[in-house]
């Protein structure tokens, strides 16, 4: 099941909190709880990722990127990710999520997220988000401009670069 209620309790402190910067890192507490956990009573994978969107949209709240969406009548969503697992995270571990924007191309924003236990990195996750519309892809420059932003993106560090650059070159759709 999705976590609604994590959610929303994260999304009313953020509103809650100080606005952050479209480059600023949101962090968050969160805790593993029984229903989080695979049968080795550790953080499931695939419910990492679903738990990481409890950084995601409260950064999006804290930066002004919700309002920005919400006036235009846009859309965000998840269009490719890469994570990484390193350390376990059992059942009833407390843990702390850093989440940020690292910047834009032509087609999507880049966030970087991270999961950490005291001074370890359990996971990392770079998402490619796209924004949409009624017309289809919203390009990230004309979001951020939007947010009264400028429209150019810093650059992206040279693995966001080569990430991209290697999904250019991986087929879609993919052979059967």
């Amino acid at each position: 099941m999705y976590p609604l209620i994590r959610l929303a309790t994260g999304i009313a402190r953020a509103r809650r909190a100080a606005r952050l910067g479209l480059f600023d890192t949101h962090v968050s507490q969160h805790i593993c709880w029984p229903w989080d956990i695979d049968p080795w009573s550790e953080l499931n994978n695939g419910r990492t990722l679903t738990l990481y969107d409890l950084g995601r949209l409260p950064l999006a709240v804290r930066t002004g990127l919700v309002d920005t969406l919400r006036r235009h009548r846009w859309g965000l969503t998840v269009a490719g990710s890469s994570t990484r697992y390193r350390r376990r995270i059992r059942m009833f571990d407390r843990f702390e999520m850093r989440s940020r924007a690292l910047g834009w191309d032509g087609r999507f924003l880049y966030i970087d997220q991270s999961m950490w236990r005291g001074d370890d990195c359990t996971s990392q996750v770079l998402i490619r988000m796209a924004f949409t519309g009624r017309a289809g892809i919203v390009p990230p420059a004309e979001v951020v401009t939007a947010m009264g932003l400028p429209a150019d993106s810093p650059a992206l560090p040279g693995w966001v670069a080569a990430w991209i650059a290697a999904e250019a070159e991986r087929p879609w759709p993919p052979a059967p």
